[in-house]
């Protein structure tokens, strides 16, 4: 039966990952079309194709192996300084150039000489380019936004989870009350684990971050109110100072950093908090912030991931994983022992966390990805600006194909590192429990 479920969950999974790409492409396709640029082929996948459909010019259709997919745009580069396609030269670098010049042109038919990608204005390039990202980052939000607002997430909440019984210092060597050490003052003014707060010193309180920042604000007594079996209560409390761990600002922990500041002793209880709109937007900005600054740290995940894979050495929570991991990671979704909602409500997190990573990456002014060549259309239209600005002669279009030396470089590196995080994903997998 776990067998069948966690099968059922790398298949969600898939699904979720064709309809990522199929949302990426037809942000281009759209985009393209409603500029005039004539596109060939829309596809999802990559190798041999297993179904396909034309409608009108354009042939639909699905690939092999769900490892991304594209669409075909006439003219995606200009021809060479002399208006013409140059035959292979025997350059390596000039034959690469020519190649994806040449498959610019492929499947040019009467008519399209005023159809090509790169004969439109800069910022519709741009527009086209962009498009694709931007509909993975629109899925994204919408899933998590509606996640957060809907199903809930895991939090810390104002329900007091334990009670400490003594007043230890943050970072002691150990947690047992030493001889003759003070009560906390949780224990002191009567605060029991279950007690929900609802005020803090007369201000209502409905989230642990705010509650956590008032209580280290605090000095001398303060009045708590609380719910206790369905009634409501006040309790007298005089939060001390004490070395505490320090706040992230949003009611979690900076680890190993430590600051004096108000204390009461008490641990909040965790539980499944539906969102406020303005809350899932500070938490989507979390995410965001979170996304970015992986990609960031991607280069330097490279050592820990090849001694993941070669090594045997631990997969930390954090590292990178490809699309065999995260469907890896989609089957034990389904066999966790949590609520069926919350089942739900992980997957669709793990499909918003792929569109946002698709957008970020994606957005790299790097070729052969699509910010390589909004950054093609950027220079173009600042060459052109300043050309125009001292009275020069229009440069004309950038070039782009010039850059595809580089582009194989970069998606050789690309290709390397995926082929690490396959290996790493197959014999050291990042694990959800255990």
């Amino acid at each position: 039966m776990t067998m069948l479920m966690t099968l059922i969950g790398v298949v969600v999974f898939v699904v979720g990952l064709l309809f990522s790409i199929a949302w990426h492409e037809l942000g281009h396709l759209s985009t393209a079309k409603l500029f005039g640029i004539r596109v060939p082929q829309y596809m999802v996948g990559f190798g041999p194709t297993i179904f396909s459909r034309h409608r009108g010019e354009t042939e639909y259709g699905i690939k092999a192996i769900p490892l991304g997919g594209y669409i075909r745009m006439i003219g995606m580069f200009p021809p060479g300084d002399d208006g013409k396609i140059r035959k292979r030269s025997t350059s390596p670098f000039r034959g690469m150039i020519e190649d994806a010049r040449a498959a610019a042109y492929e499947e040019l038919q009467p008519g399209d000489e005023k159809r090509l990608f790169y004969t439109r204005k800069p910022w519709k390039r741009l527009i086209v380019m962009f498009a694709g990202p931007f509909m993975n980052l629109i899925l994204a939000v919408v899933i998590f936004l509606g996640v957060l607002m809907t199903f809930g997430i895991n939090t810390q909440t104002t329900t007091v989870g334990s009670v400490s019984d003594c007043v230890i210092e943050a970072g002691a060597e150990t947690d047992t009350c030493p001889k003759n050490a003070p009560d906390t003052p949780a224990k002191a003014a009567g605060l029991r684990a279950g007690d929900k707060i609802v005020s803090y010193d007369g201000k209502p309180i409905t989230e642990w971050g705010a509650l956590q920042s008032s209580i280290r604000d605090s000095s001398g007594p303060v009045t708590l109110v609380v719910e206790r079996d369905g009634e409501r209560r006040e309790l007298q409390a005089t939060p001390i100072e004490n070395k505490v761990a320090k706040s992230d600002g949003d009611g979690g922990y900076v680890e190993g950093e430590y600051v004096t500041a108000g204390f009461l002793g008490f641990a909040p209880a965790s539980g499944i908090q539906q969102q406020s709109f303005p809350q899932a937007v500070d938490r989507m900005g979390e995410i965001m912030e979170n996304g970015f600054e992986a990609l960031i740290a991607l280069p330097s995940k490279v050592p820990d991931l090849w001694n993941a894979a070669f090594a045997g050495g631990e997969r930390a929570d954090d590292s990178p994983v490809g699309v065999v991991g995260a469907a890896r990671v989609g089957g034990e979704i389904v066999t966790l022992d949590i609520p069926p909602s919350q089942r739900v409500a992980t997957m669709l997190f793990l499909v918003a966390g792929f569109n946002l990573s698709l957008f970020l990456f994606n957005m790299l002014p790097l070729l052969p990805l699509d910010g390589g060549h909004m950054a093609g259309a950027l220079w173009e239209s600042v060459r052109r600006r300043a050309a125009k600005l001292f009275r020069r002669p229009d440069p004309g279009p950038f070039d782009v194909a010039k850059l595809m030396p580089v582009a194989y470089v970069v998606a050789g590196v690309f290709v390397c590192f995926t082929l690490l995080v396959l290996v790493a994903d197959v014999v050291n997998p990042v694990r959800l429990a255990g």
